[in-house]
């Protein structure tokens, strides 16, 4: 498979020094492949989320390199998308607006995408409404399609199930699978749910306390998409059981 990103020897260090310093991240390494869905796992505060908005060029590292298509990464790019925790939507604009609002122009053919998206999520008898009639896990099915009708080659989700029901989540963690599959896009998702990193993931990397770091890589061959019954398989269990007896407390 083609590589698409790599984080080589990254360390990230917040503050110019004294009390204030935050060692976030100590040399992190991984690569992912075109195509591939990594879960990052971790505690609260470990650098998860810093390497997601490393990855979109939000931030640039203070020790070593992330290379994206070969190049360094010098900025964002509509290429990488991000899917924030909280519900980022433009509460001002209807849902179809929403979904439209990354999109250059309003020909046919992005009418048709527009359209297609608001069908997919489950968001078409809302077209016209605005998201403060939305529940949670229908802000967030907006975040997603307003995301991904611009065609990110890599996507960034920043624990976007967090604040949901378990049925809701799960109804969630399928879309989004079925999202990524249609499309052939690549993701970095990061949750502290050892379940959910499982779930979702071709590859899952598990990271320290701050400052993070790599503690183990693991890769899951399981077919996708994956359902209930792969949760009670012995391939799960014992992927559990090995990350939560590894997992920083």
């Amino acid at each position: 498979m083609d590589l698409l990103l790599k984080f080589s020897k990254v360390g990230m260090v917040f503050g110019s020094g004294g009390i204030s310093t935050v060692r976030a991240l100590e040399d992190i390494n991984f690569e992912l492949a075109k195509g591939e869905f990594l879960s990052v796992l971790g505690p609260s505060g470990c650098g998860k989320s810093t390497i997601l908005r490393l990855a979109a060029g939000l931030e640039s590292p203070t020790s070593g390199n992330v290379t994206y298509n070969g190049a360094p990464i010098e900025g964002p790019s509509r290429d990488r998308g991000f899917v924030f925790q909280s519900y980022n939507v433009f509460p001002w604009l209807t849902i179809r607006e929403n979904v439209a609002f990354g999109l250059k122009d309003e020909s046919d053919v992005n009418r048709e995408r527009i359209a297609s998206w608001l069908e997919f999520t489950g968001l078409s008898g809302f077209a016209d409404a605005y998201p403060k009639t939305l529940s949670g896990g229908m802000r967030q099915r907006l975040a997603l399609a307003r995301t991904m009708i611009v065609e990110p080659e890599l996507l960034l989700l920043d624990e976007p199930f967090g604040a949901l029901d378990e049925r809701t989540r799960e109804g969630m963690q399928q879309l989004l699978l079925k999202a990524v599959q249609e499309t052939g896009c690549s993701v970095i998702f990061v949750t502290h749910d050892i379940r959910e990193a499982i779930l979702l993931a071709d590859q899952l990397v598990l990271l320290s306390k701050r400052p993070g770091s790599i503690l183990s890589k693991h890769t899951i061959p399981a077919e996708k998409p994956r359902s209930r019954e792969f949760l009670r398989s012995k391939e799960f269990t014992q992927l559990h059981e090995t990350l939560l007896d590894q997992f920083p407390v």
